[in-house]
């Protein structure tokens, strides 16, 4: 016999309504293969209920919440009474939350707090509560929007899993959502060690060095200045230099060593994040704080704010997340082994994607979906296909070539080709979708000219698919190498002041310094940068970003940057074309002149564009900008001809764009 439970706030009372339900549990235990499996060699889960809070527990974490409010208050794991900071308040150690704002001047943040409390499933195998909060055209200062944070935990499993079903109805306000996310900030005495990837990981500062550090040029950035662990000393702290992309976001967490233990964050899939596979956030940093940002306009600016217009409806379902807690003596000695042990386990995950205990209705089964496979070729001559090797493929909501990286709402979907072009792209959820690429050394975004349509179960073959590149002729010269980022370029190492961020593998950290914008005014005081085609080599001599010039007293002046080649035969009645591939772009306006610099109105401008802060931010990338600039032949000549780029947007230092391409073609065919 099931329980189900509700506890609602009523004023200052709480009232706990208990009714016996015969067959419900009975009757979900049925059709759910994980709570088929009777696990009697392991504790059962249990549910411990009381007025103010609820505790759930498996014999390898204790995990405590407050009612009705669904704040993660306590998590005991390995005879540790609480990995969660005690010094801060019950409602600041585990929670979910979002930055709003009604207006476009207005922010607020705001923790989901549920007003009752419901127990969903409670069995041997399997415990799931739900906090839920919904709005009313009374809370006129609310964010409205509906919410239910649930938490599950199951048999045999060292952690839990969260996930939030999000809602607003028709004729509801405006509203516009800046960062979705969940958080945990765990004991500061006794997490050191923080892992992001293979080679992002290291004994972090403590907040106490960031209180007593100097603020740079932004509040995120503290210089070290007197750190408890004194080999830190001169480095810069900023949580920006943990940013992962997507993509590559999968598990990340903190080791304690005495005693050790780990706790990671395991996010299975990408489904519901916003922005696609290239779109970087946070993921821990010092606090200790562990983060899963779902929606953020990080690395991406305005185009990736959550907006709904008067009256929009919405609904998603955004998780599981998996929070997993490990433990080994060895890990003492090299915490790495619990961050071996946290890559096996993200892998277990993210083959069981998705996931099949989560109760809601809300949750897309596998038995829901349907998988859409092809192959994809690149042809970029007119005479051979080639196979989109390690493209990215995805399906996400219908829009224009390459809105995916800037779309919000919807779910997506991506994979990666193999070497042949190959993609099968699975588990996904039924619904009319575009299918999107991009390829690796090719510029542009592939989009499907038609819709697909997904139902429960479908298996779709969509066959042998060509992406024709924007092309109009032959190269006649190229700069840098067409992958969306910058890495390729020359990146210095920082100013002398502040000593280098070392991760275990230093080709990780080269572009995670801070102040590297800075160095472009020591390199080139006076006069800006020359690219001299054939003989100039991008990785030694092409800035990694076009930042302006500092010339003292906080004044920054704009930069021209020249590329200069050598052409024959000029067809002066045809028009070329100079391909441009931007990585990123922060309130820049880019324009460009041919063989005249001198000349006001320039032959192409992007106008101002951009808001990623991928300069400040470490970021090698932030949105992806492509534009395919006509070049007159009449304004070429025999001999020896100069493009002139500018930055005219010169107000701060962090104005800039950062190149991914450039590719001059000859007359179009």
């Amino acid at each position: 016999m099931g329980r189900n439970m509700q506890l609602s706030l009523y004023g200052n009372l709480y009232v706990l309504e208990f009714t016996m339900i015969a067959f419900t549990f009975f009757i979900v235990a049925d059709c759910r293969p994980h709570n088929e499996r009777r696990l009697t060699e392991t504790p059962a889960v249990r549910l411990d209920i009381q007025i103010e809070q609820v505790t759930m527990s498996n014999g390898f974490a204790n995990v405590t919440l407050s009612i009705p409010y669904g704040l993660v208050t306590n998590i005991s794991y390995g005879g540790i009474n609480n990995l969660l900071e005690t010094r801060t308040g019950e409602n600041n150690r585990g929670y979910w939350d979002v930055f709003w704002n009604g207006t476009a001047s207005r922010r607020v943040r705001k923790k989901f707090l549920g007003t009752s409390f419901e127990v969903i499933m409670d069995s041997e195998n399997q415990v799931e509560i739900s906090f839920k909060s919904t709005w009313n055209v009374s809370q006129s200062d609310g964010l409205p929007l509906n919410s239910d944070i649930r938490f599950v935990m199951l048999r045999d499993t060292p952690g839990f899993y969260t996930y939030a079903i999000v809602e607003r109805l028709e004729g509801w306000p405006l509203v516009y959502i800046e960062n979705l996310r969940v958080v945990f900030k765990l004991q500061q005495d006794m997490f050191h060690y923080m892992a992001v990837s293979d080679e992002r990981q290291r004994v972090m500062p403590m907040p106490v060095d960031r209180d007593t550090g100097k603020v740079l040029d932004y509040k995120e950035a503290v210089l070290l200045t007197n750190p408890t662990n004194p080999d830190l000393k001169g480095e810069v702290d900023d949580k920006y230099f943990y940013a992962n992309d997507n993509r590559d976001d999968r598990v990340h967490g903190w080791v304690g060593i005495n005693p050790p233990v780990g706790f990671w964050m395991i996010i299975p899939s990408d489904e519901f994040r916003t922005g696609g596979p290239y779109k970087q956030d946070l993921t821990s940093h010092v606090g200790p704080i562990v983060l899963s940002v779902f929606v953020s306009r990080h690395y991406a600016g305005e185009d990736l704010v959550l907006k709904f217009q008067q009256g929009e409806p919405w609904k998603n379902v955004i998780g599981p997340v998996f929070l997993y807690l490990n433990t080994n003596d060895s890990a003492k000695d090299n915490p790495s082994i619990l961050w071996d042990d946290a890559k096996k386990r993200m892998n277990q995950e993210v083959a069981s994607w998705p996931y099949d205990f989560p109760v809601s209705k809300d949750y897309i089964k596998s038995n829901q979906r349907g998988t859409v496979r092809g192959q994809l070729f690149i042809n970029d001559s007119t005479t051979t296909l080639v196979p989109a090797s390690n493209a990215y493929v995805g399906l996400a909501p219908p829009g224009d070539v390459g809105s995916w990286q800037r779309e919000t709402k919807g779910y997506q979907f991506w994979t990666k080709a193999d070497s042949s072009g190959n993609f099968t792209i699975g588990n996904v959820i039924s619904g009319i979708y575009n299918l999107y690429a991009t390829v690796p050394g090719t510029i542009g975004d592939y989009k499907y000219n038609s819709d697909v349509q997904v139902t429960p179960g479908s298996s779709i073959e969509l066959g042998s698919l060509v992406y024709n590149p924007p092309r109009n002729g032959a190269t006649l010269w190229e700069i840098g190498v067409p992958d969306r980022t910058a890495a390729e370029f020359f990146v210095p190492t920082p100013p002398p002041q502040f000593k280098v961020h070392i991760y275990q593998n230093d080709s990780e950290s080269i572009f995670r310094q801070y102040g590297l914008w800075e160095q472009y005014s020591a390199l080139y005081p006076k006069n800006d940068l020359v690219y001299y085609v054939g003989t100039s080599n991008y990785s030694k001599d092409w800035f990694f970003a076009h930042v302006t010039r500092n010339i003292g007293n906080k004044t920054y002046e704009a930069t021209t940057w020249s590329i200069v080649f050598d052409l024959e035969c000029v067809d002066n009645a045809s028009n070329y074309t100079l391909q441009l591939a931007l990585a990123a772009a922060h309130g820049a306006e880019l324009q460009v002149r041919f063989n005249d610099g001198e000349i006001a109105a320039p032959h192409f401008t992007t106008g101002k564009i951009g808001g990623d802060s991928a300069i400040a931010r470490h970021g090698i990338h932030g949105l992806y900008w492509l534009y395919n600039i006509e070049v007159q032949g009449n304004l070429l000549i025999n001999g020896t001809n100069t493009f002139f780029l500018t930055q005219a947007m010169a107000t701060n230092p962090f104005r800039g764009v950062m190149y991914d391409y450039l590719r001059l073609e000859g007359p179009h065919q």
